[in-house]
């Protein structure tokens, strides 16, 4: 099993957000969990940045819209997981 986790640089943050960064964080990473997940259940030899962007869609539809608009993961950090359900790993 493989765990991620998404952190936020609190310099890009404004203060309302940097108040809300731990809990935004945890909802963040259960939603970036989850979808991994699914799409590692569904996968079908997909290319990695098939994987990748199909990763990102998931995650964005399981969060507000206003959250899923703001979300912009690292596209390194994303691959890797990419990666991680091209091997058929799951994500706790």
């Amino acid at each position: 099993m493989t765990e991620v986790h998404v952190s936020l640089d609190g310099d890009d943050l404004n203060a309302v957000e940097r108040k809300l960064q731990v809990p935004l964080e945890a909802q963040l990473t259960s939603a970036l969990e989850l979808a991994a997940n699914r799409v590692a259940e569904q996968y079908d030899g997909q290319s990695e940045d098939e994987v990748a962007a199909w990763i990102l869609r998931e995650t964005r539809e399981g969060l507000h819209p206003d959250i899923a608009e703001g979300f912009d993961p690292d596209p390194e950090q994303l691959r890797r997981v990419a990666q991680a359900v091209i091997r058929g790993e799951h994500f706790v």
